[in-house]
Parts: C-alpha cells; sequence; structure tokens
C-alpha cells in the first residue's frame, strides 16, 4: 500500500508539472521558454517548455519585455557551464528585435511561425549590422589589395596605421607593397577610417584607450608580410 501510495503521489508531481508546460500566453504567444534549438539553414526551431533547463540552451520571452539567453557562451568546449544572459524583447509584426549588454547588442528575428509548442524563427540582419557588415566589406577589400603581391623583398614594404578606435587613435596597422597602387590604397584606407569613425559615433561604440604599438618594419615569411617591433 505504501508502495502505491508513493506511486500514486508521484504522478500528481508529474502531472502538475505537465500542466505548467502547456499554459502559453493566449494574448502572446511568444512569451513564454522555448528551448531545445534545432538549426536548418537560416531557421532555428524552438520547443516550448515550463521553464529554462539548468543545463542546456534556451530562452525566454517575458511578458514585461525582459529577455533571457540560457547559454554556455561561444566556446562550447566541456564541461560546459550554463548562465543567463539578461536584455530586452520587442516586437513589430512579426520582427522581434533582441537587445543585450553583451555582443551581439542588438539582433533580429523573423518569427515564421509560431504555436502552443513550436516557434520557429529566422534570424535577420538590423541596422547596424548591416553598417558593420559594410565596414568588414570594405577593410576585407583593403587587406585583399594589401597582399595582392608576394612578399619577396621586405624593402618593397612599408605599412600604415588604419581604423578609427572609438576612444580615439588607430584600430593597428596594415602593411603593403609599393609594387600596387599605393595611391588608391591608401585613399581606401582613408575612406575606412571615415566609416569606422562615422559608425562610431552613429551606434555609440565604446572602445579601450589603449595605443596599438607601432611597428618598426616589415619582413617577409613564405610570401606574406609580417609587421616587426
Amino acid at each position: 500500500m505504501k508502495i502505491k501510495a508513493l506511486f500514486l503521489f508521484a504522478l500528481l508531481i508529474l502531472a502538475c508539472d505537465s500542466s505548467e508546460n502547456v499554459i502559453p500566453d493566449p494574448d502572446n504567444l511568444l512569451v513564454g521558454s522555448w528551448v531545445e534549438p534545432s538549426y536548418s539553414e537560416e531557421q532555428t526551431v524552438f520547443k516550448r517548455a515550463a521553464a529554462l533547463p539548468q543545463n542546456a540552451s534556451g530562452i525566454m520571452f517575458k511578458a514585461n519585455g525582459d529577455f533571457v539567453e540560457r547559454s554556455s557562451g561561444w566556446c562550447g568546449t566541456p564541461p560546459l557551464t550554463y548562465s543567463d544572459y539578461n536584455g530586452k524583447w520587442d516586437l513589430e509584426n512579426t520582427l522581434v528585435t533582441i537587445t543585450q549588454e553583451f555582443y551581439p547588442i542588438n539582433y533580429a528575428w523573423r518569427i515564421i511561425s509560431v504555436s502552443e509548442t513550436e516557434l520557429i524563427v529566422e534570424r535577420e540582419l538590423t541596422e547596424q549590422e548591416k553598417d558593420h557588415q559594410k565596414l568588414m566589406e570594405l577593410y576585407n577589400e583593403i587587406y585583399d589589395l594589401s597582399i595582392s603581391v608576394s612578399c619577396t623583398n621586405a624593402e618593397d614594404w612599408t605599412f600604415t596605421a588604419y581604423g578609427s578606435k572609438a576612444c580615439g587613435g588607430p584600430q593597428g596597422f596594415m602593411a603593403y607593397s609599393n609594387q600596387i597602387d599605393t595611391d588608391v590604397f591608401l585613399q581606401k584606407i582613408e575612406a575606412y577610417n571615415a566609416a569606422e569613425n562615422a559608425y562610431n559615433i552613429k551606434w555609440e561604440i565604446v572602445s579601450t584607450c589603449d595605443v596599438p604599438q607601432q611597428p618598426k618594419g616589415v619582413t617577409c615569411q613564405n610570401g606574406f608580410p609580417l609587421l616587426t617591433y
């Protein structure tokens, strides 16, 4: 009889837990906890849960606009330790904008579908991410030009500062050869510096105020330029 009573008690507890699992907000199905993310191309599929798991990834949209992401961070090296990263969320039509205090500071998901049991979202670039993408495209263009010739004679190479830190000063230094069109290269550097400065002002970017060490010269190694200090 005692075993039977304990078994019935356990069933009651499980019934109570499962009932919490299926009470979504009828006014906003997005509100609640979403777990077990699975990825397919550009889309992410979540399952609804009563609460975030202790040792697994998940997200929570609270009715007051608070957002919680439970994650092990970027490293992903066992043993994993999960922490909560707090932020805010806002919904406009089918676009969910999420703002957090760590990178990426803000990002957006397009809701493909949401139901009592499942949420499907697709990553959508925010205006800031689009601006940053343009900045990186310009940087890659400059870098590709800087290594467009093989480094075989260090005397043909020099370097220049590039970038604009939010606190002031350059981001670093880049080597380039006098065998390329140096006028075009330096014009692109100036354009990049101005673009990054405008980006920092527009999005109120914060940076460290340390000054990068200036190189003493350039050396060649396996056809690539290396800055020497």
